[in-house]
């Protein structure tokens, strides 16, 4: 009996002291956890808000849950996340393989355009994902590559076309020096021969010197040495660079318009713009047809000059690509005119460092009119009334000089 008592006695004192153990280490737990609070899930830790906020990249923050918690404006803008969720599949199956293992993950991807537009047309992005923090939230940056995707492509076709555009003129000229030696036996074919070398070495100086013209107009660099330049100037200049190839065609040049026009420039490349647009007007032109050439002052600081011709004319669908360069409407038919295919680009790019603009009107057999829009000089009505009143003070002071 006694002995039966002392077990139940034992018994209770150990159910005791177990009882007293698991209380005191729970009451050890809570008070770790009070000690050392953690982040709750779905809450940004602190400070991560304000330093995604001063970053360049897109920045995007995404849950256990694959919920965005934070997203930048541009990466909105750029398609990347849509209400709470990201919509590029790869970018978020690299979210969930880095709350996976944890490792950093980087990659380009391309983010398809908007539907009705080419896939040419959507964005590149550098994309890198990593953990945030230890309760399965995860960073994702991603840095617009687009400009520099385009950069690059458009090196390589320009690299491309100049390749392509110069080896035409120097394989001729290769194969007619050939020739040539092969006929120094006969002075008629060696004059013939010898002319179309001189055709195709003007082919090529032509493209030199449109290469260089259009890498210095091309930049972000302002024009140096700008001057007061007269527009009458500027069409005579143009006018007589082409005068020789209308002729040959019978092709009647006319200048016409305001006379005293001056504006802010650069005069050679304003030249070089003009007899551009003369020189393609009288190359896609018919025989016996008529160009021309006229300036006008359109509101108080705007003057425009329109080169309107009776050629071919452009199709609808091809006006707004024709000041790409090395673009032609008709390959086969531009090879035949012997243009470089960088004039229009010159056009442009010229016309856009002055402060203006270029734009064009086109019907299919009707013609074409190109209009270069520039801002006109402060000073051009006061000099020109400046010159009138000097010239009548003139014949006041020196009635000697009036016609009898």
């Amino acid at each position: 009996m006694e002995v039966e008592i002392i077990a139940l006695l034992t018994g209770l004192a150990g159910l005791a002291i177990g009882l007293t153990t698991g209380l005191a280490v729970r009451v050890s737990e809570r008070s770790q956890r009070a000690a050392a609070p953690a982040t709750p899930v779905g809450v940004l830790p602190p400070g991560v808000a304000s330093v995604l906020s001063v970053l360049r990249s897109s920045a995007v923050v995404v849950d256990v849950e694959d919920r965005v918690l934070r997203a930048s404006s541009a990466a909105r803008a750029y398609g990347l996340v849509s209400g709470d969720r990201l919509v590029v599949d790869e970018v978020l199956a690299m979210a969930r393989l880095v709350r996976r293992d944890g490792e950093i993950r980087e990659t380009e991807i391309q983010v398809g355009p908007t539907s009705g537009r080419s896939r040419a047309d959507g964005r590149w992005f550098a994309v890198r994902v990593t953990p945030l923090g230890s309760h399965g939230l995860v960073l994702v940056l991603a840095e617009d590559l687009t400009d520099m995707h385009r950069t690059e492509a458009i090196r390589r076709d320009f690299v491309a076309n100049v390749s392509h555009e110069l080896k035409t003129p120097v394989g001729a000229l290769s194969l007619l020096a050939e020739t040539v030696e092969n006929a120094a036996d006969d002075p008629e074919a060696v004059r013939r021969f010898a002319g179309r070398m001189q055709y195709e070495s003007v082919r090529l100086t032509n493209l030199v010197q449109d290469l260089m013209t259009l890498s210095r107009v091309q930049g972000d660099e302002p024009l140096p040495d700008l001057r007061a330049v007269s527009l009458d100037e500027v069409v005579a200049e143009a006018m007589e660079r082409c005068q020789f190839k209308a002729s040959a065609k019978e092709i009647d040049l006319t200048a016409g318009g305001e006379d005293g026009l001056r504006v802010h420039g650069d005069q050679e490349l304003l030249v070089s713009a003009l007899r551009n647009l003369v020189d393609n007007a009288v190359a896609y032109s018919p025989e016996n047809t008529r160009v021309v050439v006229s300036a006008r002052r359109c509101d108080d600081d705007q003057v425009e000059v329109n080169v309107t011709d009776q050629g071919i004319g452009i199709p609808d669908g091809e006006v707004e690509r024709i000041f790409e360069r090395f673009y032609r409407v008709d390959p086969a038919r531009s090879r035949q005119t012997g243009g470089t295919g960088l004039g229009l680009a010159i056009v442009k790019h010229v016309t856009g460092k002055h402060g203006g603009d270029v734009t064009v009107w086109s019907k299919e057999g009707h013609g074409s009119t190109f209009t270069i829009r520039l801002p006109l000089l402060d000073t051009a009505a006061g000099a020109t009334a400046a010159r009138n009143n000097a010239d009548a003070e003139n014949h006041t002071d020196n009635p000697a000089q009036e016609a009898p």
